[in-house]
């Protein structure tokens, strides 16, 4: 049996989980987001408690099995609580900005860089150097996030870019000044 697929998910009293066949609806105070579960896995809700079920033990319904309690977990998050990214942008120069709801970097190029914000996420940028990404759905937060880190994403010479707050850059040692014959 999945580990993380025989799980029971513990829904908060704030949040409404409707399960109509395989559509799955979820409710909360920071939105709704809506699932269609795959044919072959079961999903019922008991007071309170969400269980993800399969009906054998086949390759492809033993993966399906966690992932689809794990999505189910991330929606009753993300409308309870919520996800959030942070950025941090380096650079001599670099430095972003919230123009109602675009955010617009300067890095380093001859022009700004400007991005809108999508439905379901909210842009904060609460210094120049550092921009949070939060809302209820993990995947468009996730993925948001990484499109703005890839308009300038962080070179291992200078660390100059933009990187997840949490994440680490291996610098590298720039040219050896060798002899010359």
């Amino acid at each position: 049996m999945s580990r993380i697929g025989r799980m029971p998910i513990t829904v908060p009293a704030d949040v409404q989980v409707t399960i109509d066949g395989k559509n799955i609806t979820v409710k909360g105070p920071k939105g709704e987001l809506k699932s269609v579960i795959h044919p072959e896995i079961a999903v019922s809700m008991e007071a309170g408690v969400i269980t993800v079920t399969r009906p054998n033990d086949k390759q492809e319904i033993r993966s399906l099995h966690g992932l689809t309690r794990a999505l189910v977990s991330n929606m009753v998050t993300g409308v309870s609580t919520g996800f959030k990214k942070e950025l941090e942008v380096n650079g001599v120069g670099y430095r972003v900005s919230k123009d109602g709801n675009k955010l617009v970097m300067n890095l380093g190029y001859s022009h700004q860089v400007i991005m809108e914000e999508i439905p379901g996420i909210t842009i904060d940028v609460p210094a120049p150097n550092r921009i949070i990404i939060s809302g209820p759905d993990k995947q468009v937060v996730g993925q948001f996030a990484a499109n703005v880190r890839e308009k300038r994403p962080p070179e291992p010479y200078k660390g100059k870019g933009i990187k997840y707050i949490d994440e680490t850059i291996i610098r590298k040692e720039g040219k050896a000044g060798g002899k010359k014959k």
